[in-house]
Parts: structure tokens; sequence; C-alpha cells
């Protein structure tokens, strides 16, 4: 096929990155549900979409709407975003890093496959979003952030499908109350699992507002690297789904 490389591509849409997910986050378009009750779980269960739930903690419903989710613009979304259990969701490393423990008084994930403003149709997506948002309870929201951090700090590699995957872990500034990126880093390999030189990144955020966390694990297409300079518009466009559900 005639015209720019994927690489060349994903450089043309980074300008426009920023302007899209702004506009679809200012609309009640796109991948929103408002005023329904899109998603829900109890503490102690992995969920996807269900009707409301009582959490023990507070004998109440708690509800995870659709609109807490990254709302990507028409220009980024491949396919309409669909949920997905939470313990497919979270990213596992050296272990279960990023799971609650059953402290959440509710949790839920979606997945999201999207593409850069200028891909023609016919493209293969660019990557895909696992996201889970968490609800808690009191002081629950800044505590599993210490937890995470707490489990990362020993693990700085781990052993996938045969090959080393490096992790770091860092501060996220300007996202939310309080925010963590982490980029793991493999080799390079084909649809086949062969080697085919260099490394390929994904990476995960992890971002508090208020009562609530989500975690968003960003994937390149089918084993291929995502691009690192998308984690700050994906980490802003969570701050603004949380934010909006916890007004």
């Amino acid at each position: 096929m005639n015209g720019p490389t994927r690489r060349h591509r994903r450089m043309l849409g980074l300008p426009l990155l920023a302007a899209a997910l702004l506009a679809g986050a200012c609309t009640d378009g796109g991948g929103t549900d408002q005023g329904q009750g899109a998603t829900t779980a109890p503490a102690s269960t992995s969920a996807s979409a269900g009707t409301p739930s009582v959490a023990p903690s507070t004998g109440g419903p708690v509800t995870i709407p659709k609109s807490a989710f990254v709302d990507l613009p028409a220009e980024l979304r491949k396919s309409a975003p669909q949920p997905m259990q939470v313990a497919d969701a979270l990213p596992k490393l050296c272990a279960e890093e990023f799971a609650t423990g059953g402290r959440s008084t509710a949790a839920a994930a979606m997945m999201s496959i999207y593409k850069t403003p200028k891909d023609p149709p016919e493209n293969v997506p660019y990557g895909t979003l696992h996201q889970t948002v968490f609800a808690f309870a009191g002081t629950g929201a800044a505590d599993y952030l210490r937890r995470v951090r707490a489990a990362l700090q020993p693990c700085r590699s781990f052993s996938e499908a045969g090959n080393t995957v490096t992790v770091r872990s860092q501060p996220l500034a300007g996202a939310g109350d309080d925010a963590l990126l982490v980029t793991l880093t493999r080799p390079a390999t084909g649809l086949d699992g062969s080697p085919v030189g260099g490394t390929a990144t994904s990476q995960i955020t992890v971002v508090k507002v208020a009562d609530a966390v989500t975690v968003v694990h960003d994937q390149g297409w089918e084993g291929t690297s995502n691009n690192p300079d998308f984690a700050d518009d994906f980490a802003r466009a969570a701050v603004r789904g949380l934010d909006s559900w916890q007004r």
C-alpha cells in the first residue's frame, strides 16, 4: 500500500491527538452513556457490565457509568468500546500488582480499540486501551496507590513468553490528584513470536481522582509498540472521565 509507513503515520497524527481527545470529551457523543448505570461490581467480584449492586462498605449501590471511562472521539475510535472482565483488563507483571485485594467498593473495565486521526478505514488499529475503574471509600484510593507503588518497587523485570520484560515506574505529574506511569519494554517479535530486532513498549497509567482510581493499559496492536507520546493525552482523558462522574 502506498503512502506513509505506520511509524510515519503515527508521528503525523501526534499534533491532532490532544485536540481530538479534548473535542471528544466536551461532547455528549462518542462512547458515553449519560444518565445510565453502565458498569458496576461489588468489591469482591471481577465484573464488566451489569446492574447496580450493593457495596459492602456503604450498604448502598455504587455504579460506575460508561462516562467514567476514557471517551475516545470519532477521530480516534476504531470501534465501539466493549465491557470486559476486570481480571482480564488488569495487567499482571511480577505478581498481581494492580489488584485491590477486595478493598474497592466497585470495579468495572472497558476495552477501546483506537487509531490515529489520519488513518484510512482499511488500516489495522493502532492499539488498544484496557481500562479499569475502581471506586473506594475513605482513604481507599490513596491507600491503593501506595500499595501499587510498594508492589512495583521490587519488580524490575519479569518473564513473558520466554522473553524478559523490563519494568520502569515513575511519577506522572499534572494528572489528577496522584498518578503513576509504568513502562514495559520487551524484545520486538513478529506475529509468530519470532524476534524481529529492536524493542516494543506498552504503558500502564494509574490515576487517582478523589475517591476513584483508574488503571489504563495502552498496548500497540498485535504486539507492536505503543507510542509513549500518547501517555499524557490518555491520562488527561482518564482524569476528565473520573472528574465528570464524581462531580
